[in-house]
């Protein structure tokens, strides 16, 4: 049985404390996850590549077991995907960032505003986006726990991520009014993204 088969508020462990209110809610959605997390366009462009290869070289057997692979892979990429939609939920209060995540094992993320120094919004085609909180000061998440909802190649401090948000800008807004409210004489400005060098762009502030 599964620790939120019974959950009381939809991806929260408990029930709210008094005083704290649920401002946002949402999971990934599948498609833009697979394609971004998994990267299934990449994987995608491997095998086809490996077909054609085949084909030049007059291997059929090979340029065959190229197609299957790549349609299978990408078929469990999917399943993976969906059950990451399902089994995900993001949700943001007054006073915390929580993620309900794991498909076998579930788990729950529990992230006082406080300890959000900044946040990146990585804008995703058709308005879907990823928005990656860097904590402040000490704590015990490792990058295998929050996988996949982790900034890639943060391994020595991992950064969770809500990944692949149907209505990512207006997550990241409700997030930056609720650490500017917890921490009033800061302020976590949305960026809209810029030509840079940079892979993220940027939803900055909130130091704790």
């Amino acid at each position: 049985m599964s620790e939120y088969d019974h959950e009381p508020i939809r991806g929260l462990p408990g029930d709210l404390p008094a005083g704290e209110s649920i401002l946002w809610q949402g999971s990934p959605e599948w498609r833009t996850f697979a394609r971004s997390a998994l990267h299934t366009r990449w994987i995608s462009a491997y095998f086809a590549v490996l077909a054609l290869l085949g084909l030049a070289s007059g291997k059929l057997v090979g340029a065959a077991a190229a197609v299957v692979g790549g349609a299978i892979t990408q078929g469990l990429l999917a399943l993976f995907a969906v059950l990451v939609a399902r089994t995900t939920v993001y949700t943001i209060t007054n006073r915390r960032v929580v993620l309900r995540i794991g498909i076998a094992l579930n788990k729950c993320v529990n992230l006082p505003l406080a300890m959000i120094g900044s946040a990146d919004l990585r804008p995703q085609p058709g308005d879907h986006g990823d928005i990656a909180l860097n904590i402040v000061g000490r704590h015990r998440l490792g990058f295998a726990m929050l996988w996949p909802h982790a900034r890639p190649w943060r391994l020595a401090q991992p950064s969770p991520m809500l990944r692949a948000l149907p209505d990512a800008q207006v997550a990241a807004s409700i997030l930056a009014r609720a650490c500017a409210a917890v921490v009033p004489n800061e302020a976590m400005a949305i960026e809209r993204p810029r030509p840079a060098p940079a892979r993220d762009h940027g939803l900055q502030g909130a130091a704790a």
